[in-house]
């Protein structure tokens, strides 16, 4: 039997050594780089073709927006090939899966014709691309960067045991910008599920495609996350492998003639998008538009309350005079929430608020922590709707302003007076606020604010569960289904064991991470 004092020394031997293993490396001697000015851009197709449009809307930024899932993903892949001078991508998940491969092709085509490619991705969502993300940067045009890296290749999530408080912050950013002249944000990350392409859950979403002065502001933007202190080359955490590099054209090849991306094909094949772009033959709708974004020292911890995205939102949400419609997959208001809303309420403003139904989410424990501030919510006044799993399946095709319906929830926006709107990736919790980093725009824009008012009139009702308290203060849900209206008495989608569960996880002291 090993004595009591030796088994110690050899556990803190061992857990030494785990954290040493753990530590990330000085990043002395990284290498510089910032985004090409307009100015320097300006002659690349995208330049002719955009500066006339801008000049012809000073100081406004030209916006569109991006509903249908598989139109999301075209617009990705075809502004990628239109590049000429750079690409700048940042995002928080990239999958290993069709779309993600195709993407990542795509960045090496573009690569491969002289385009500087920039790519910055959260390492807590790439899983399995170590081997494919080092054959990207072997080309001599291409630098991959690492947020808040695991050193650990193998067992990542060792980390949250090590370096908790950094591996608990991650960059949940998401943008694509070309040749700084037209850059996609929004909700949704790099994978089948988010493109309609799997056959699991598919995730409602909302990008934009924006072009003008707010294109050169989120280039600004990422030269910061490109420069901080959490986002590693790769070379420096992934170990160059002797065994030759990945053959991704032939791999991206296959996968195109596969019936599974079938769909995506065609999808390339039949966008007319660049050719309509180029042709200044897009709808944009020219607003006053302001990146809003949190300091990327964030990631690290060492962001004061007025670097947050936050304090924007917070101000912004200050000033609604008659309604807000917030529309969050991921909605755990916390105490300060609920106080928030119901007192707007109170003001005479109306509050409609979406976010998914518990057979929607893919997060169980943040269901919990919001259902356990619903009753508040809607005592309050306040009006409660969770989107429905498998809604109208008979009209996919048919997307309405956070994309086809029967669909999880993925889009994050909010709306305020039927005048301006946010679109970005900030989950209204409290995750997106205080750990993760985020970004969006605020876009001064009636229309695009009134469009998503008259989605909680039509299409909301129509494909979520509205909640309502009975007369004892037990909350009820109205579905809608061909016409007809029916109340259920029960949560949808639960039985007595998840129920348990749910109420078991509400009461943890877990809110801060949810």
């Amino acid at each position: 039997m090993i004595p009591t004092n030796k088994w110690r020394a050899g556990l803190i031997t061992a857990l030494c050594s785990l954290v040493a293993g753990c530590a990330l490396p000085a990043l002395d001697g990284r290498s510089e780089s910032q985004a090409f000015t307009q100015a320097e851009t300006a002659n690349t197709t995208l330049g002719q073709a955009l500066g006339s449009q801008r000049d012809a809307h000073p100081g406004l930024s030209g916006i569109l927006t991006l509903t249908a899932a598989r139109d999301a993903f075209a617009a990705r892949m075809l502004m990628v090939e239109a590049a000429e001078r750079s690409l700048d991508v940042q995002y928080y998940i990239w999958r290993n899966d069709i779309t993600g491969t195709l993407l990542l092709d795509a960045l090496l085509r573009a690569a491969e014709r002289g385009v500087r490619v920039r790519l910055l991705l959260d390492d807590n969502g790439i899983a399995g691309l170590d081997r494919t993300l080092s054959t990207l940067d072997h080309h001599p045009n291409i630098e991959v960067r690492l947020f808040n890296p695991f050193s650990l290749r193998q067992g990542k999530m060792l980390g949250y045991l090590t370096h908790f408080s950094r591996a608990n912050r991650r960059m949940h950013n998401k943008s694509l910008t070309v040749d700084n002249q037209a850059t996609i944000i929004g909700g949704r990350n790099i994978g089948d599920e988010y493109f309609d392409a799997s056959e699991g859950v598919l995730f409602a979403d909302l990008d934009v495609l924006a072009i003008g002065p707010v294109v050169a502001d989120t280039s600004a933007d990422f030269d910061r996350y490109w420069a901080s202190d959490s986002s590693y080359p790769l070379e420096l955490i992934v170990p160059r492998r002797q065994s030759a590099p990945l053959r991704l054209h032939d791999i991206a090849a296959d996968l195109s003639n596969s019936p599974a991306a079938s769909g995506y094909v065609k999808a390339l094949q039949d966008s007319d998008f660049i050719a309509r772009l180029l042709d200044k033959n897009l709808s944009f709708e020219w607003s006053e538009t302001t990146l809003v974004s949190d300091d990327p020292a964030k990631g690290l911890g060492n962001a004061s309350d007025g670097e947050l995205l936050i304090s924007d939102l917070a101000e912004m949400l200050d000033s609604p005079k008659s309604r807000v419609d917030l529309v969050s997959p991921y909605f755990v208001p916390t105490q300060t929430g609920v106080d928030l809303f119901t007192d707007m309420v109170r003001r005479g403003v109306e509050v409609r608020i979406l976010t998914n139904a518990l057979e929607a989410t893919d997060v169980t424990p943040v269901h919990a922590g919001y259902a356990k501030r619903r009753r508040d919510l809607l005592e309050g006044g306040v009006k409660l709707y969770e989107m429905r799993l498998g809604a109208d399946e008979g009209h996919r095709e048919k997307a309405g302003p956070f994309g086809s319906s029967g669909s999880s929830l993925h889009a994050k926006t909010f709306a305020l007076d039927g005048q301006r709107i946010f679109i970005g990736s900030f989950n209204f919790d409290p995750r997106s606020a205080r750990l993760n980093t985020e970004m969006g725009f605020i876009i001064e824009s009636p229309a695009l604010a009134a469009a998503i008012g008259q989605a909680f009139e039509t299409e909301i009702p129509a494909n979520a569960y509205e909640l309502k308290l009975d007369e004892n203060g037990r909350i009820y849900w109205l579905e809608r289904v061909d016409g007809e209206q029916r109340r259920l008495d029960s949560e949808p989608g639960t039985n007595p064991l998840k129920s348990l569960g749910i109420r078991l996880l509400s009461w943890l002291p877990i809110e801060w991470l949810l």
